[in-house]
């Protein structure tokens, strides 16, 4: 006990974070221990506070190193987190959604606008969706008006221009073709104990989404 007592004394943050983080309102990090991408405290309080990246509009966890715009315009399921990880750039200008539990790794990109061809001024939008317990590996590069069904797995570095709207397969390469199907069999669905759109109590997220999304 004397232990952990010097230890908090040493490091006031870290007793600032344990009380903190007793509050109703920080429930996602002690909720969501069993999610594939758990966020902290330190997390949160530098997009949120400090808005390291720019990314403090976004209602789930980005990474500072990513980038999210319109997030108003993007739609994230239960533990699916667009940018938690390096180097992602999100454009949700023309609409995004992303299912429960899908996946997304570092350097990934999903466009949902292009410029017009002929005033670069103008965006173009065109929705993507992408369905539940999809898997985008790292590079990967998700064009506008793309629809990945559930269970659709994106190899690294594929540029996706194409719509895969069956899902349970396997894509990659430039452009992203089919690799091989997946036996739906053999895919497991699982949820966790307490669900959460980012931030956001799923329970709440209705009344949420009406208030704040356009989408």
């Amino acid at each position: 006990m004397k232990e952990r007592i010097l230890f908090f004394i040493r490091n006031p943050f870290r007793l600032f974070t344990v009380i903190i983080t007793r509050l109703p309102y920080f429930g996602f990090i002690r909720q969501t221990s069993d999610y594939q991408n758990f966020v902290s405290f330190e997390f949160w309080f530098n997009q949120k506070i400090l808005n390291l990246g720019g990314n403090r509009k976004a209602y789930w966890p980005v990474h500072p190193a990513s980038t999210v715009y319109d997030p108003e315009y993007i739609l994230v399921g239960v533990d699916a987190y667009p940018g938690i990880m390096k180097g992602c750039y999100i454009q949700g200008k023309g609409g995004i959604e992303i299912g429960d539990y899908t996946q997304i790794a570092p350097n990934v990109a999903i466009v949902s606008a292009n410029h017009d061809l002929y005033d670069s001024r103008k965006h173009i939008p065109s929705p993507v969706k992408i369905g539940r317990y999809c898997w985008l590996g790292a590079g990967a590069k998700i064009m506008p008006g793309v629809v990945l069904g559930d269970w659709t797995v994106v190899g690294a570095g594929a540029v996706v221009t194409k719509s895969f709207p069956d899902g349970y397969c396997v894509v990659g390469g430039v452009p992203a073709k089919m690799i091989k199907p997946l036996d739906q069999n053999k895919c497991v669905p699982f949820t966790n104990k307490v669900d959460y759109n980012g931030y956001i109590r799923s329970s709440d997220f209705p009344a949420f989404r009406k208030k704040y999304l356009k989408i």
